[in-house]
This record gives structure tokens, C-alpha cells and sequence, in this order.
């Protein structure tokens, strides 16, 4: 897979520390394996790719990397439980979260990728990985999509745009630079969004977050009463967020371009079973299509050792949710585009007898200074639940096959 010609002003540059910025399928991922191989292409070297999470670690990279380094004949040994592998010239090359950073004190690296490393702690970099990097006098890349200015990454990016510090270079580029993604598909992109998520998704722009979450919400443009037929609705979606204190839904129909959130269920000091029981009561005749909390797979609301999605599929509803948690920013950045895209549509409506959700839409906001919602205010709960439902059925993230398995590096052998 040939570089593009900013990924190939990346692997030219000699600085020590390097700090890439860009758009969403820019080929940051592609460019973190290609640096770790070559790095790894002296004798005895220890490098180390670095996600968010352990298990963001394997899905990204793990595959794809065996595959081209086994295309190479380059592999000596695998470790599938460790998830590092031994090259034949004595180098390993392992994968590692930062979400248990203190796991990796007292190693030493001569190389070191952090990817999305905006979503990681700062301290994961500045207490453990960073002394690894000083007995061999090791060097890293960090790369990341934008996640606003008052976040670590705005500072390292700011650091490698002083001219004076040569051990720092830092570039920021759009989606349309990395070369993988036409301009037909970026401009649908910005129809699809509204113009902030597009400006810090595909744009690489570091956005200033501060006030309220969903701030293309309005009242008067998104309060109304469904004005369609809704006996003729066969199905309802319901956004469901598991607490006990208290359990949130939204149920919605959909519209010819999205949703209309027509209710919600707000139960204190409750459990799934109740508000199984209220979905029931209310809507006995409609089919449930239900996205809630991934956490329900293993979280128990009730009693009787059930969990919280079982119960859910006992009742006979439909459960659709995702492996795992998806981002916070995927969450928001979904509602806020469907409530406002970039050409001015509106795709989520809300009944005026959802007064939680009204209230949560308007109120809550950002901790100051960060990108992190703040839910001391109770605002998030109902929130959180139309989020599940929303990021599932109109994702931000599209998961679009970014390796080719079959290419190597543009290496050949040691």
C-alpha cells in the first residue's frame, strides 16, 4: 500500500517524538504497524503498540499484523495470550492497553506507538510509558483524531509545532489527505453531520468544548408533537439505559429520515423486570426492538441471578446493542448530527410529554475544561439511553475494512 504524501513527510522526519493529528480513515493505523515493523527491523528490539484499551489493541491491529508479518516470513514465534510476537532476528513487537498503564512500568522500549491516545490517560504517558523510553533512549509516534483543546493532545500537538525543540514534530491532516477516502463519500459525510463533528472528525480541527453536551438541540425546532399514524406502527425502538436509581428509556417510531421519540419510562428505586412490565402495559400490541446498556450482558438489575439483556430477550424483545461500550464522543457526536445536520436537516423529533429527555437535551454539559459529560446534575440518564439507540442505528463509526492483508510494509526481508 503505497504512503500518501503526508504519511510519507511522517516516516521522513528524524525527530524523536512524533505527534500525528487527522481525519478518520486517514491511515494512521496502517502507518503505526509499517513504523513499528521497520523499527523492529534492527536485531533485539522491543516495540510496543499502544491503544486505549487491551481489547481496542487486538481488534485493531493484532490480525492484520500477523498477516504481513508472516507474509514476510518475518515471524519467529507468536504469543496469542500475551499478544506479542518474536521476530527471527530476536526483536518482539507487543500489543498493550493504556487502560492499565501500571502494567507496563519497569520495561524498557526502544519504541512506541500510542494510538488514539487522546482518549487515554495523560498519566499513562507522563508516569510510565515516557520512562521507558530513557535507559535505550527509545523514540515514539502518537497518533489520534482530535478530541477538542482541552485535551493532553492539544498540548503534545502544540509542542511539536515549536521550532525550537527538534527531539518534537507534530502534523495535522484532513481525512481527504490520507488518500483513502473519496470526495464523494466526504461530502456525503458532511451532509451527514453537523458541522462541528464533521469539522473534528474528518477536518483533524481541535474543537472548543465547553457548555451544553447537545448543543444543536433546540425546543423549538425539535419539540413536537408525532403527527403520523401510529396505530400503524407496527414496531417501537427503545433506548434503554440500566440503573437502578433510576432506569431510563425512550421509545421511539422511526420517520422517513430518522426517529420521533414519542415517550420515555423513568422508574426510581426499580429494576428490569418493572420496567419490562411498563413497556408491556403500555404498548401490548407493538413489537419492541430494545438498544440497551452492552454492560447488561453481565449487570444484574433483579433477582435470580438474571442479567439485565437476558431478561430483556425473555420478554420477547428484540435486543440489539454492541459488544462493548461505544466512545462517549461516538454517543454524542451521533445524537448531535441526527438532531442537526450540517445542510440544516432535523432526523430526531421529540413528543413534548418526554419531559426527562427535553430536560436532559437542554441541560446537561461538559466538566469544565474537558470533553468528559458531567452527570453529577441527573441530566445524563435518559441521555445516555436514546444514545445507545441512536450510535447503534445511525453510527458515526463505520467499520470499513482499512488492511489489506495480502500487502506488505514495502519491505522485503531484514
Amino acid at each position: 500500500m503505497p504512503l500518501s504524501k503526508g504519511q510519507s513527510a511522517i516516516t521522513k522526519s528524524t525527530a524523536r517524538f512524533k505527534v500525528v493529528v487527522s481525519g478518520r480513515r486517514f491511515g494512521k493505523t496502517y502507518l503505526a504497524m509499517r513504523e513499528l515493523a521497520k523499527q523492529a527491523r534492527l536485531p533485539n528490539k522491543t516495540t510496543f503498540y499502544v491503544a486505549p484499551t487491551y481489547r481496542q489493541a487486538k481488534q485493531t491491529v493484532w490480525k492484520p499484523l500477523k498477516a504481513k508479518l508472516n507474509k514476510l516470513n518475518w515471524i519467529e514465534k507468536v504469543n496469542e495470550s500475551d499478544l506479542s510476537i518474536t521476530l527471527v532476528n530476536g526483536s518482539v513487537i507487543g500489543l498493550r492497553g493504556a487502560d492499565k498503564f501500571d502494567s507496563l512500568r519497569g520495561i524498557g522500549l526502544d519504541y512506541l506507538v500510542m494510538d488514539e491516545f487522546s482518549y487515554t490517560k495523560m498519566e499513562a504517558w507522563t508516569e510510565v510509558l515516557r520512562p521507558t523510553l530513557s535507559d535505550t533512549n527509545g523514540s515514539a509516534m502518537f497518533i489520534t483524531t482530535p478530541a477538542g483543546q482541552g485535551n493532553w493532545s492539544f498540548d503534545m500537538y502544540q509542542k511539536g509545532q515549536q521550532e525550537d525543540d527538534k527531539e518534537w514534530a507534530s502534523w495535522q491532516f484532513t481525512t481527504l489527505e490520507g488518500g483513502r477516502v473519496s470526495e464523494d463519500e466526504i461530502e456525503q459525510a458532511r451532509r451527514d453531520l453537523d458541522d462541528r463533528t464533521f469539522r473534528q472528525e474528518y477536518e483533524a480541527s481541535f474543537e472548543t468544548y465547553s457548555g451544553q453536551i447537545y448543543y444543536n438541540f433546540s425546543t423549538n425546532r425539535h419539540v413536537t408533537e408525532y403527527t403520523g399514524n401510529f396505530e400503524a406502527c407496527t414496531t417501537i425502538y427503545i433506548g434503554c439505559d440500566f440503573n437502578v436509581n433510576p432506569i431510563s428509556a425512550g421509545i421511539a417510531v422511526k420517520t422517513m429520515n430518522g426517529l420521533h421519540l414519542i415517550d420515555e419510562v423513568i422508574i426510581y428505586s426499580s429494576n428490569t423486570d418493572e420496567l419490562v412490565q411498563e413497556i408491556k402495559t403500555r404498548y401490548p400490541k407493538k413489537k419492541v426492538v430494545i438498544y440497551p446498556d452492552p454492560s447488561g450482558v453481565q449487570r444484574r438489575t433483579s433477582a435470580n441471578g438474571r442479567t439485565d439483556v437476558s431478561i430483556l430477550q425473555n420478554a420477547g424483545f428484540t435486543v440489539k446493542h454492541r459488544h462493548k461500550h461505544p466512545a462517549v464522543r461516538d454517543r454524542i457526536n451521533s445524537v448531535n448530527s441526527m438532531l442537526l445536520t450540517s445542510d440544516g436537516t432535523v432526523k430526531v423529533k421529540v413528543s413534548p410529554k418526554c419531559k426527562h429527555i427535553i430536560n436532559g437535551l437542554s441541560k446537561q454539559v461538559f466538566k469544565e475544561g474537558t470533553q468528559i459529560p458531567d452527570k453529577s446534575s441527573g441530566f445524563d440518564h435518559t441521555n445516555d439511553a436514546i444514545g445507545y439507540m441512536i450510535e447503534y442505528l445511525f453510527p458515526i463509526r463505520k467499520d470499513v475494512p482499512e488492511f489489506d492483508e495480502s500487502a506488505t510494509f514495502g519491505m522485503a526481508t531484514f
